[in-house]
């Protein structure tokens, strides 16, 4: 029996020693040996901190989270929109720089938030256009992400007088008719704009949804150099109806030339830089077909072109296939004209046309001494021919490129902005 229970206790000593010298060999301290080492407050809570280090490196769902690039539109969208601006946002980190490049070569601007998570693009992207966005965030590498925005359905472009690269008179107006009635004038409007070298003040004015005409205050002067800037690309002039334009186009002023008709003394006086440097006969409209009176420009010139009166509402009253010399003034058809078949003696005694203004020509537009002649020699596109005196009334301002008679009040009332 003792011999039995002396082997009993040196079994399980023998245990409690075999397993001491496990965990020894595991490198585990066993719990007297880590309470020895680490006495008082101090050490139990750099003991706790080591241990939440231990774990939060071995936990996968601790571990440092990579930054995340999120683009609007998504990635791969084959039709996105083209009316809001383009956004890149990073989750956990922030951006280092963006990049919005269009496979027509333009290039996307925009700019950070005071975080420096949201990225926006300052104008929209353009209709039509695949675009690629490179977003890199702060110590990571950059991410990348495509779109392709739709093309517009119906569009709308605006045809402007005068051409480019032209040279102009004094009165000549900057004159755009759109193809589409423009709902949306205020946009439109905002998307287009003139400036003029020297500088002065330019402003717009509606005469209907289709016509859009920019002058200043006072003519133009003499050597300007006008540029208008269209920028109505993807511009939504009315329900689901977008422009197309992206352009700058010049023209320039030339010398001032300012005539002055008077049809109580069937006279006009032509003037240049203010000094009078010709004076011719006249003859204006009849007191039936009286003449428009006010400030007119000069918007077309033809050498010899052909006069119906059935294209002006007088019937078969006269057809003349080769007038000289013939300047328009309004849209509704008033000419300044040579005038091969009326008496020489008419000019400067009698009004008898139907409506236009006459000076004394020759058949052919070719004989330089005539009034007809050196007048038209002497004029150009835009340059200002005012009637007094006619029995009229004032021309309507959208009859031609009329605008100046319009006060500068009622011109800047047009305005859309």
């Amino acid at each position: 029996m003792g011999v039995s229970h002396i082997s009993n206790r040196s079994q399980r000593q023998s245990h409690r020693w075999s397993r001491r010298g496990l965990l020894g060999a595991l490198g585990v301290a066993p719990a007297a040996a880590v309470l020895t080492a680490c006495s008082g407050s101090a050490g139990a809570s750099e003991g706790t901190e080591g241990a939440a280090e231990a774990s939060a490196t071995s936990t996968p769902s601790a571990a440092a989270k990579k930054p995340v690039v999120s683009v609007t539109p998504a990635d791969g969208t084959r039709k996105a929109g083209f009316s809001s601006p383009v956004e890149v946002t990073v989750s956990d980190g922030t951006l280092a720089s963006v990049k919005v490049t269009g496979n027509d070569g333009s290039t996307l601007a925009g700019s950070l938030d005071a975080a420096r998570t949201r990225w926006t693009s300052v104008r929209n992207p353009y209709s039509g256009t695949k675009y690629t966005v490179t977003a890199t965030p702060e110590g990571a590498a950059a991410q990348t992400a495509s779109f392709t925005t739709r093309s517009p359905g119906e569009t709308f472009v605006g045809y402007f007088t005068p051409e480019a690269g032209s040279t102009s008179g004094v009165g000549m107006p900057v004159s755009i008719n759109f193809t589409h009635a423009v709902k949306d004038r205020a946009a439109v409007q905002k998307a287009i704009t003139v400036t003029a070298e020297p500088a002065v003040e330019v402003v717009g004015h509606w005469f209907d949804d289709t016509r859009l005409d920019f002058r200043p205050e006072t003519y133009w002067a003499a050597g300007t150099k006008i540029t208008l800037s269209l920028r109505l690309k993807d511009v939504e002039g009315t329900d689901g109806v977008y422009g197309v334009q992206q352009k700058d186009v010049t023209f320039h002023i030339g010398r001032e030339q300012i005539s002055t008709v008077d049809l109580s003394s069937k006279e006009m006086t032509v003037r240049r830089a203010g000094r009078t440097v010709a004076t011719y006969p006249v003859s204006g409209g009849n007191a039936q077909h009286t003449t428009w009176s006010g400030i007119m420009v000069i918007s077309e010139r033809f050498r010899q072109t052909r006069m119906e009166s059935s294209t002006v509402g007088l019937g078969d009253e006269y057809d003349i296939s080769d007038v000289p010399h013939a300047q328009r003034l309004t849209t509704s058809g008033t000419f300044v004209h040579g005038n091969y078949w009326a008496a020489t003696s008419v000019f400067g005694h009698q009004n008898t046309s139907h409506g236009c203004v006459g000076l004394h020509d020759a058949k052919g537009a070719g004989d330089a001494s005539v009034d007809g002649y050196r007048f038209y020699a002497s004029s150009m596109l835009g340059d200002v021919v005012i009637v007094k005196n006619s029995g009229e009334r004032t021309v309507d301002p959208a009859n031609g490129l009329n605008g100046w008679n319009l006060s500068w009040a009622d011109w800047k009332a047009g305005s859309a902005v």
